[in-house]
């Protein structure tokens, strides 16, 4: 009870806060969308992976970056030739909504691009202009992370208040293309995590601003972590303290600091982490590790690990996640299985969020876990 009266004065802020913010800002939840939505991203260089366009809402083209005179541009081989393949699946489906994200981790120049209007405006007319040039749907900011001192990029403590200052002249910038165009209304998103990693965001404040946001609800565990654990896990486990990262708990932290849960997208990962050298005890869940911890794409564990010599599928009930474990090796591994995206389906699905987003495409070429959430959240396509 006490959570829920705390969302709803958090949405009446967010509501007050719009009025404020700009004179056109996104709608509560995007007019004419299906909810839940399915969001893809697509790290490619060259031509994308296969994509069946009528399983997905909207596809993302990671990354454009953003210069140090603080324009963005496509700076990956093939960019342009990727980004048109990717409009070229509207003529499979013509509701498919193509968007530019700009960032990832390690992508640094946000902080200087945020921090006067001159630089502001630098930034949004360059992202806008690849929008009308490559005839897409709208950008996606992905800082990693305001006003933190993430792999080494630069940042200041009034990134918090710049980046909302960013996003709104962004909006300001996709509208008036929006006004050239017949009224037509284009995406603005973010990437963002919790914890820390929120600290830098004006949550409340940028609601107004944003169509959506993609919560990265993984990473909770890999090479920067004291020990293994559920990479990607829905809910605490019995085998760990109650007081740790969970996708659950991110949610809940950005729906009670104002963000409309229809605007939430959560995240899930076609992909594992892995673990060496790891202490056996709990067939390594939550044990200390000596190496490893970097990645391992779904399809890899498909066809590489699950049901080969050594290696042990595991599930835990509390937390709705698997992780595979290899006693002879002392290896394990953390991943998103077909029943832990069922389960985080439902979750989306009784809470009223927005959808899922998945990172990344081409980890899932044969599209199984992307048929997985499809029929989880039960939609007619």
């Amino acid at each position: 009870m006490i959570a829920s009266l705390r969302r709803c004065a958090a949405a009446v802020l967010c509501l007050l806060l719009a009025g404020s913010a700009l004179a056109n800002p996104a709608p509560p939840c995007s007019g004419g969308a299906r909810w839940p939505r399915i969001v893809g991203y697509v790290d490619a260089i060259g031509a994308p992976p296969p994509i069946s366009a009528d399983k997905l809402d909207i596809v993302h083209y990671a990354f454009a970056r953003v210069r140090p005179d603080h324009a963005v541009e496509l700076h990956k081989p093939g960019a342009a030739a990727t980004l048109a393949a990717l409009t070229a699946l509207r003529q499979d489906n013509p509701r498919l909504q193509v968007v530019l994200s700009i960032g990832g981790w390690g992508a640094g120049h946000f902080s200087e691009a945020a921090l006067t209007a001159e630089s502001r405006a630098s930034f949004a007319d360059s992202a806008v202009e690849l929008v009308r040039q490559h005839d897409l749907d709208g950008l996606d900011i992905d800082w990693e992370y305001p006003a933190h001192p993430s792999p080494g990029i630069s940042f200041r403590p009034e990134d918090r208040q710049n980046f909302t200052a960013l996003l709104r002249a962004l909006r300001e910038a996709l509208d008036a293309l929006g006004a050239e165009r017949g009224g037509r209304r284009y995406l603005l998103a973010i990437a963002a995590a919790d914890g820390e990693a929120a600290r830098g965001l004006e949550i409340a404040r940028i609601a107004p601003l944003l169509d959506y946001l993609n919560l990265m609800t993984y990473d909770f565990h890999g090479n920067l972590s004291r020990t293994t654990g559920h990479h990607a896990g829905l809910y605490d486990s019995s085998l760990r303290p109650s007081d740790g990262r969970t996708a659950a708990r991110a949610v809940d932290e950005f729906l009670d600091a104002g963000l409309p849960a229809c605007k939430l997208h959560l995240g899930l990962a076609f992909y594992g982490r892995r673990f060496a050298e790891v202490e056996p005890a709990q067939h390594g869940l939550y044990q200390r590790f000596g190496s490893d911890g970097g990645y391992i794409s779904w399809d890899r564990i498909k066809h590489d690990l699950l049901g080969s010599d050594g290696w042990t599928r595991h599930w835990d009930r509390r937390a709705r996640a698997a992780w595979l474990w290899n006693a002879r090796e002392r290896r394990m591994v953390s991943y998103d299985d077909p029943r832990a995206l069922r389960a985080k389906a439902r979750f989306v699905r009784e809470h009223g969020l927005g959808g899922v987003m998945y990172w990344e495409h081409g980890q899932d070429p044969d599209e199984e876990l992307l048929d997985v959430v499809r029929k989880a959240l039960r939609l007619s396509r």
